[in-house]
């Protein structure tokens, strides 16, 4: 397992995503979910996406009407084994 911290705030985000880690996940909805607040669940998706836990992206253009692009993520292979174990120890 990488070498990092396990917060309460890791722990949640991490039992949220694995909830189904086939899905796109919003930010917004996964705030929601782990029970963490937004600015803290961002800290926490960034140190994934550099640690390869997760990847992102921007929904598609077409189906915005007429608001801002949302910013998914997506669980990795490496991510599942990652959070996976730590969800499980």
């Amino acid at each position: 397992m990488t070498e990092r911290r396990k917060t309460e705030a890791l722990i949640k985000v991490a039992t949220a995503l694995m909830k189904d880690p086939e899905e796109r996940r919003w930010g917004y909805e996964t705030a929601k979910t782990a029970g963490v607040r937004s600015a803290t669940l961002y800290r926490v998706l960034d140190r994934m996406l550099k640690d390869g836990w997760v990847t992102d992206g921007w929904e598609n253009p077409a189906d915005l009407y007429g608001r801002p692009p949302r910013r998914y993520y997506t669980v990795t292979d490496l991510g599942r084994l990652e959070m996976g174990t730590l969800i499980g120890s």
